[in-house]
């Protein structure tokens, strides 16, 4: 679920809040909430208030707070079930939750936890502590937001570039993104769309991911052949983790005659004809050979090697096979030449 853009009052709040951080909080005792509210609004935090489990539950949903100081017990729905909604919906599930609670009872301080909260203070309410303990979860908060744009953007980049690339949430093996060539390829050669991950890539990931996070080691290319082709998998970079498991991003590249050329032509700006020439004269053919590959004569295979040279600045087709070659090492680390 994307995230609505805020009402016009909640962005001015954030705009005109010292630190830029939206706090909510909710209590049905209004007095809490006047102390409370006092305490973080001079201390530069923009601040909601709800007095009711429902109101929360809206204000949540409407403001999407960096915070949301939560009191366990109210009449309706209580504070354990607010957060136990809020954390089973995952475009709020992120949104760190304090209770507050006069119960002490060490029953109540774990329902608190186990219903989704990162923290607890006791009531009568401290505002000096509860500022401390916030400004902890909103370090780890705002280090979250970071790590998780980060990977967005570079998520984003493989996208835009045409990598194949699909991430990964472990233990639970699921599928969770991947780009259009990622989902056509994973199609192709093993059958398998999201949120299914392929078996083979599973089995890889079980086996090589206890060596990839203790000791840093990068598992060996999983290769998928399919007929003259062949789909190689690498194992990346972790791009999340939390309590729940660990994400992982593997980006793949088709290794084919086909895909070579293509590449070729896109990277070096030739035509589709004038890469199939370079490529094979890579692939040291001659003129002749290539023109019997192609279906075109000799000469013709010359005219375009001609055309190639002036394209990439070389005069000779030694120096236009070196260029190509290591175009293609960029490309296509795993191609055998």
């Amino acid at each position: 679920m994307s995230q609505e853009t805020p009402p016009p009052l909640v962005q001015s709040l954030r705009e005109h809040a010292g630190t830029g951080d939206l706090v909510l909080i909710v209590d049905d005792v209004p007095d809490n909430l006047a102390v409370l509210h006092d305490a973080l609004d001079e201390s530069g935090y923009a601040v909601l208030v709800a007095t009711s489990g429902e109101q929360a539950l809206q204000r949540v949903t409407q403001a999407r707070p960096d915070i949301v100081l939560l009191d366990a017990m109210m009449p309706g729905i209580d504070g354990f079930e607010v957060a136990r909604r809020l954390k089973a919906d995952a475009a709020t599930a992120h949104i760190p939750i304090v209770f507050m609670t006069g119960l002490t009872e060490t029953e109540h301080l774990v329902a608190a936890l186990d219903a989704g909260g990162v923290d607890y203070v006791t009531k009568p309410i401290k505002p000096k502590e509860v500022l401390a303990r916030m400004n902890v979860h909103l370090q780890g908060a705002r280090r979250a937001r970071q790590a998780a744009q980060q990977a967005g953007q570079a998520r984003s980049a493989l996208d835009a570039f045409g990598y194949a690339s699909f991430t990964v949430r472990m233990p639970e093996g699921r599928l969770i993104w991947q780009t259009a060539l990622a989902r056509e390829l994973l199609q192709r050669y093993c059958a398998s769309s999201a949120p299914a991950t392929p078996p083979a890539v599973l089995e890889w990931l079980h086996r090589h991911l206890p060596d990839a996070r203790q000791r840093q080691i990068e598992p060996p290319v999983l290769a998928i052949a399919h007929g003259a082709a062949t789909l190689n998998l690498r194992l990346h970079q972790q791009t999340g983790q939390d309590e729940a498991g660990d994400d992982w991003l593997i980006i793949m590249r088709e290794v084919s005659d086909s895909a070579v050329i293509e590449a070729m032509s896109l990277s070096l700006k030739l035509t589709a004809r004038e890469a199939e020439v370079l490529y094979w004269v890579v692939k040291g053919k001659t003129n002749r050979d290539i023109g019997e590959i192609l279906g075109s004569s000799p000469a013709t295979a010359k005219k375009h090697l001609e055309r190639v040279y002036v394209k990439l600045g070389v005069e000779t087709r030694t120096a236009a096979a070196g260029v190509a070659i290591k175009r293609i090492r960029e490309l296509q680390p795993q191609f055998e030449l």
